[in-house]
């Protein structure tokens, strides 16, 4: 409201949105494994996965996809399905994690996905899009696969992967069960990517408590890239309360391939002790909205999970959807790490919300 056609200096008030004025949380209700990110068309996508209400019969059964100009407006966004599970034989099951990537020019979908003869044969799988990805076709590519000589990706129980570049070099990421479910990294040819192009390494394996709790488990890799740094956030543990993000990292110019590149924290760096009235928050990604807000994107449930009290309670939490999308703004800290567990009060104290700014006009 300030006039500034004329030279001078004006003064303006303006006000700071904390993470919980920006967007509402819960974001979307019983959408577990978000994934949101910038189409770069005008569009953002969300996917996640789609639920199971009590048993693998009563969901997990499709890949979803939403789209809007904001990611606030993802919220309320009409819902689509863009390819349905198998009626039997493999990928009929537990269809877990969807990812939507641009590699190459054109966009795929990483997921994972069971057989009706066994449901819990679990392995990443591929699909293509022909085009726009809300209204485009998608066409299996198959079961992702191991490189020349690699006798052992992909044998076990396998999912949640995720993809991204550095330095021209093109990686995935995936857990895995080996003993444990722990996480690998290899290169693949973003021609191909459904195929790997190394062998891959081991990036972590749960070996502190907090990796511990119920399951023994890494899994549900995100990255995130700054000037200086590749970041991997993890989950840890089983997927009820106990769930909780981990953190690796590595510098930007580091041969991301030698396990000597990496540091791991021996602490999570989200859990339920951060937040007030959620419970095992997880398996999150990140993206920047249409004004700049680097945000982190994640599930939780309610706390009244953990007294059986949430409506949709079962016993076995993968079969509870009540695990709802949230986001919160991602800070950083003094040395440039990216922190994700900060209140609404510690992100913003009260007494820095109102700002004034003065506007020089020569």
């Amino acid at each position: 409201m300030v006039d500034t056609s004329q030279p001078g200096v004006y003064q303006a008030q303006a006000k700071v949105k904390s993470s919980s004025e920006l967007y509402t949380n819960p974001f979307i209700n019983e959408r577990a494994d978000p994934y949101i990110v910038d189409g770069e068309d005008g569009y953002y996508y969300f996917t996640a996965s789609y639920p199971a209400y009590g048993s693998v019969d009563k969901g997990y059964d499709r890949i979803i996809l939403r789209r809007s100009n904001t990611v606030g407006g993802l919220a309320s966004a009409e819902e689509k399905t863009i390819w349905k599970a198998h009626s039997s034989g493999i990928l009929s099951k537990h269809i877990w994690a969807p990812e939507m990537h641009r590699i190459g020019g054109a966009w795929y979908m990483f997921f994972a996905a069971g057989a009706s003869d066994n449901i819990w044969a679990i392995r990443p799988y591929v699909l293509k899009c022909d085009g726009d990805p809300y209204n485009g076709n998608w066409t299996e590519c198959g079961q992702m696969q191991a490189s020349s000589g690699d006798t052992e990706s992909f044998r076990n129980f396998s999912l949640d992967m995720t993809y991204f570049e550095n330095n021209g070099r093109h990686y995935v990421i995936w857990a895995e069960i080996k003993g444990d479910s722990s996480l690998f990294m290899a290169e693949i040819n973003p021609s191909e990517p459904w195929k790997l192009i190394s062998k891959p390494i081991m990036l972590t394996k749960p070996e502190y408590n907090w990796e511990l709790v119920n399951n023994r488990v890494n899994e549900g890799a995100a990255v995130l890239k700054t000037d200086n740094k590749v970041y991997v956030f993890f989950s840890a543990s089983g997927t009820g309360s106990e769930y909780c993000v981990g953190r690796m990292e590595a510098d930007i110019n580091a041969d991301l391939m030698n396990i000597n590149s990496w540091k791991k924290l021996s602490y999570p760096v989200l859990q339920t002790a951060d937040l007030g009235g959620q419970s095992g928050p997880g398996h999150n990604c990140f993206v920047k909205d249409e004004i700049g807000n680097l945000l982190i994107v994640y599930h939780s449930r309610p706390s009244s999970h953990s007294d059986q009290k949430c409506g949709t309670y079962n016993k076995d939490p993968l079969y509870d959807p009540c695990r709802h999308t949230r986001i919160k703004r991602v800070a950083f800290d003094g040395n440039g790490d990216p922190v994700i567990n900060l209140s609404d009060e510690a992100e913003l104290a009260p007494q820095n919300k109102n700002v004034t700014v003065n506007i020089v006009v020569g």
